[in-house]
C-alpha cells in the first residue's frame, strides 16, 4: 500500500485500496500497476486514474469477458465501454460516482504482454516479483513516427486542408486543423522538448511559447480564419523540423506547391495580404 502515491486525493485512494483489495485475492490476476500522470504522483482532482491488471494467461479470455462485473464490484459504476475507438480493445473506460466523478481507465493484459507499454507504470501490488522483472528488462517509451514520416505526409495534408476550406467545407476543415495540431504539431514539439510526445497533452503547461503560438489555429467558421490557421501550422511545422533537417530528406515541391495553393485559394486581395504579414 505504500505505493500509492502521496498525491492522490481521499476518494482515488480510497478506490485504489478497493481495488488492490480484490485484485490481490483473485487468482485470475497477478499484478496491478498504475500508469500515466499519477505514476510520477502529479495528480489532481482533475486527474484519470490509469490502471494495468496483469491476468494470467489461461484467465485472458474470461477476464475479457466478466470485465464489466469485476469493474461493477469497485465502486458504483455509472458507464463503461471498451476501447476499441482508441486502438485498444484490451481496455475497458469507466466512470464512477464517486465524491467527483472518477474516470478510471482499466486495462486487462495477460503478463505475458506487460512489457508493451508507453510509460513505466507504477506497481501496487504484483506476485512473485512479476511485473518489477518485466519491467526491469526496459524502459517503456511512448511512440513517435520519424521525422521523415512527418516530411513525407505534411505537405499532402497541408494541399488536402485547403481543399476543404476552398471548398466550403468549413466544419470537416476545423476537424483537420484540429487533426494537424495532435498528430503533428504536438508530438514534435513535445519530442524536441524531450517530452513524451503525447499529442497536444498539457502543452500548455510544458511549452508555453508553442503552445501560444498555436493560438492562432483555433480557427472559427469562416474561410479566413482556416487559411490563416493553416498557413501558421505550416510555418509551426517548418520551425519544429529544423531540429532534424540534416537527418530530413525536403519535399520542396510538395511545400512550394501547397503553400502556392494555399495562396491562390485565398479569395480576396486582403486575405492574401494579411496571410503573407
Amino acid at each position: 500500500m505504500s505505493n500509492i502515491p502521496s498525491s492522490l486525493l481521499d476518494h482515488q485512494r480510497r478506490f485504489l485500496t478497493e481495488l488492490i483489495a480484490q485484485i490481490s485475492t483473485d487468482n485470475r490476476f497477478m499484478g496491478l500497476a498504475l500508469s500515466g500522470s499519477a505514476a510520477e504522483n502529479k495528480v489532481d482532482r482533475f486527474s484519470d486514474l490509469d490502471l494495468v491488471i496483469a491476468v494470467v494467461p489461461s484467465q485472458v479470455e474470461l477476464v475479457m469477458q466478466q470485465r464489466e462485473a469485476i469493474a461493477a464490484n469497485l465502486g458504483t459504476l455509472v458507464a463503461c465501454a471498451t476501447g476499441e475507438h482508441v486502438g485498444e480493445p484490451r481496455l475497458l473506460i469507466c466512470l464512477f460516482d464517486t465524491v467527483e466523478p472518477l474516470h478510471v481507465d482499466l486495462k486487462f493484459v495477460s503478463i505475458e504482454d506487460a512489457h508493451q507499454r508507453v510509460d513505466n507504470p507504477l506497481i501496487l501490488w504484483e506476485i512473485d516479483n512479476c511485473l518489477s522483472h518485466i519491467y526491469e528488462q526496459g524502459e517503456g517509451h511512448y511512440p513517435i513516427h520519424s521525422p521523415q514520416w512527418f516530411e513525407d505526409r505534411f505537405w499532402i495534408w497541408m494541399h488536402y486542408g485547403v481543399t476543404k476550406v476552398a471548398r466550403g467545407e468549413l466544419y470537416e476543415a476545423l476537424d483537420f486543423v484540429s487533426f494537424i495540431r495532435q498528430t503533428v504539431i504536438g508530438p514534435l514539439g513535445m519530442f524536441n522538448s524531450g517530452f513524451e510526445p503525447n499529442g497536444l497533452r498539457k502543452i500548455e503547461f510544458k511549452l508555453p511559447k508553442l503552445s501560444q503560438k498555436l493560438v492562432k489555429t483555433v480557427a472559427q467558421n469562416d474561410k479566413k480564419s482556416l487559411f490563416v490557421a493553416l498557413e501558421t501550422l505550416a510555418e509551426i511545422y517548418i520551425s519544429l523540423r529544423q531540429a532534424h533537417i540534416e537527418q530530413l530528406e525536403l519535399k520542396d515541391a510538395a511545400q512550394q506547391l501547397a503553400m502556392t495553393y494555399l495562396y491562390k485559394e485565398a479569395s480576396t486581395k486582403k486575405l492574401r495580404s494579411e496571410l503573407k504579414k
